[in-house]
């Protein structure tokens, strides 16, 4: 497993605990060494490679293509590559920024994509290095207890200030890395080939999300604010998709259950978090 020191990595280690777990943090293997890969992957033999690996700062990569492009990118062809050699099935996590935004319903598996950032880009070109063999799960806006993410971010900043300005033009599926690192596992484990959309249930807005966390903290949701993306300051470097809702089709038609409601894991998190 790669990126297992990240917040959605740690919460597949958790989930794969019935299993030997191999997992590798980008201070140990940095998927950029072409050498250093192949012979981890080589040298272990896995049964199988969850590469949760990558540059997800969205802004940062947009200010250094070379980077993004080198880790989410290249670096996944090396994964991909130290998997067809040791006969290893391959699981890539990716993510719902492969579309533009422009669509009125949600994304399925098999709808054109259009990036619009370097980060959607590089990810995108990790998407077209995995070849066969291998399980590609797009998922979006996802949060956990580990690591930085958007509601840890308002928890922080909401107990701290009178006022929050929130982007409300931009709506997405919230995902919660424990319900997510479950799913992977069940994919990996059933050897399910090709494209699946997991998020948790529900759209919303960045706007409504907010006040959700703020209401689950006992904190006052009417200090949250809505603005537009545009009226931002500073402006973000990196464009964002303004609907890029992810319809789970490709499980939902498999007969696959879908994950919960995401106000359901909100609750959890932010008991766990704040008690």
């Amino acid at each position: 497993m790669t990126g297992a020191g990240g917040q959605l990595g740690r919460d597949l280690v958790e989930a794969f605990g019935n299993h030997d777990v191999i997992a590798a943090t980008h201070a140990e293997l940095d998927v950029c060494d072409r050498d250093a890969v192949l012979q981890a992957v080589t040298g272990l033999q896995p049964d199988a490679v969850v590469h949760a690996g990558a540059w997800t700062d969205v802004d940062g990569c947009e200010l250094d293509p070379d980077r993004a492009f080198g880790v989410n990118a290249l670096g996944t062809r090396h994964v991909a590559e130290g998997c067809r050699l040791a006969g290893s099935w391959l699981c890539y996590v990716s993510t719902d920024y492969v579309f533009d935004g422009q669509a009125r319903e949600p994304y399925r598996e098999w709808d054109r994509v259009n990036p619009l950032s370097v980060y959607g880009r590089s990810k995108l070109g990790g998407e077209h290095e995995i070849g066969g063999r291998a399980t590609l799960v797009r998922t979006s806006w996802v949060c956990g207890v580990h690591g930085s993410n958007f509601v840890k971010t308002m928890l922080r900043i909401g107990a701290e200030r009178d006022e929050l300005t929130v982007v409300d033009d931009q709506h997405g599926c919230p995902t919660f890395t424990p319900d997510l690192a479950e799913m992977i596992r069940r994919l990996v484990v059933g050897r399910m080939e090709g494209i699946f959309h997991v998020t948790n249930q529900g759209a919303t807005t960045w706007y409504e999300l907010a006040r959700h966390v703020l209401e689950a903290a006992g904190l006052d949701a009417e200090k949250v604010r809505p603005v537009a993306s545009s009226e931002l300051d500073p402006p973000r470097p990196a464009p964002r998709p303004a609907y890029s809702v992810l319809d789970n089709a490709a499980l939902r038609l498999q007969g696959l259950a879908l994950l919960p409601d995401w106000h359901e894991p909100l609750e959890r998190m932010v008991k766990e978090l704040t008690t």
